[in-house]
């Protein structure tokens, strides 16, 4: 199962310093833990989702943290909220225009986006919803993506989203499209990835994009990256720790943090980190309260 996440961008004109990674739901999981970025250690027990959430796609502002959609027995179209630096449960936010599993979601300081996902019958949306994090309420039509699409990584810098990766029906795609987040409208081609894979990690600095691990025939331990404001094919980054695919993704401004996945049999606890503005390996970060697949990632002040 696909795990679609964010980067919130990073702090700039007075808005607090992003500090916080959390990651929520996973595979028959409600928990919800959290880090703080620019250390190493141990994730540490934050609350919990109001459901169980496998596939859930996770989105924030610089305050408040959204987990939207996921598959807990049933295909969801609940969105809920936290505020990123207190600790505690999942409050009810509204709901996605449709139920919906593995998306790939993204945001600005002010609105988050979810695009793509699998429902019942395994059928694929190209759906894209939006949503203003500082409020509640039902998501909105955005646009479509440009092609039916799963298990596919969000990642944005402050004006633009970019999804990345996915598989349709069953085959593992290597397309890059992107969005204008401030407006609505469908997506537009930006490029490939280096190899096509599927339930992948997205994460972001405020000009680069990275896209870790996944599974294209095997599970995947490389990771790409972008320029977010050009157009272009993704290059080689490095690897991390371990392969993985359903892992999660978030970030500061300058470091990039996934987490989890599943490898061959085995669901992980790890957590690794890079330097977003490098190129090279992920280090080893510490470790998930408990070992997970298909959860979210996002960040905050």
């Amino acid at each position: 199962m696909a795990t679609l996440h964010n980067n919130v961008v990073p702090a700039s004109g007075g808005i607090p310093p992003i500090t916080r990674g959390v990651f929520g739901g996973g595979n028959k999981a409600t928990v919800i833990q959290y880090i703080t970025i620019q250390t190493t250690g141990n994730a540490t027990d934050f609350g919990d989702l109001t459901a169980i959430k496998n596939g859930t796609a996770g989105c924030a502002s610089s305050t408040r943290g959204v987990f939207g959609g996921g598959f807990g027995g049933a295909y969801l179209n609940v969105i809920e909220y936290i505020t990123i630096a207190s600790t505690g449960n999942g409050t009810d936010f509204g709901d996605l225009t449709q139920v919906r599993s593995s998306m790939g979601a993204l945001a600005s300081t002010t609105r988050g986006v979810f695009g793509g996902g699998g429902y019942a019958n395994g059928t694929y949306s190209t759906g894209i919803d939006y949503i203003t994090i500082a409020s509640t309420g039902n998501a909105s039509t955005f646009g479509t993506l440009v092609v039916n699409n799963r298990s596919l990584a969000g990642l944005a810098s402050s004006t633009r989203g970019v999804f990345a990766g996915g598989s349709y029906p069953y085959v593992d795609r290597d397309d890059i499209e992107y969005i204008t987040i401030a407006s609505t409208g469908n997506g537009t081609d930006f490029g490939n990835l280096t190899i096509g894979r599927s339930a992948l990690a997205g994460l972001a600095s405020s000009t680069r994009g990275l896209m870790g691990g996944g599974y294209a025939g095997a599970h995947l331990i490389s990771i790409d990256y972008i320029t977010i404001a050009s157009t272009g094919n993704a290059s080689d980054f490095g690897d991390m720790t371990n392969s993985r695919n359903g892992n999660a993704g978030l970030a500061s401004s300058t470091r990039g943090v996934f987490a989890g996945g599943y490898d061959n049999g085995t669901f992980l606890n790890i957590i690794d980190y890079v330097t977003i503005a490098s190129t090279g390996n992920a280090s080893d970060f510490g470790d998930m309260t408990n070992s997970r697949t298909g959860n979210a990632g996002l960040a905050g002040a």
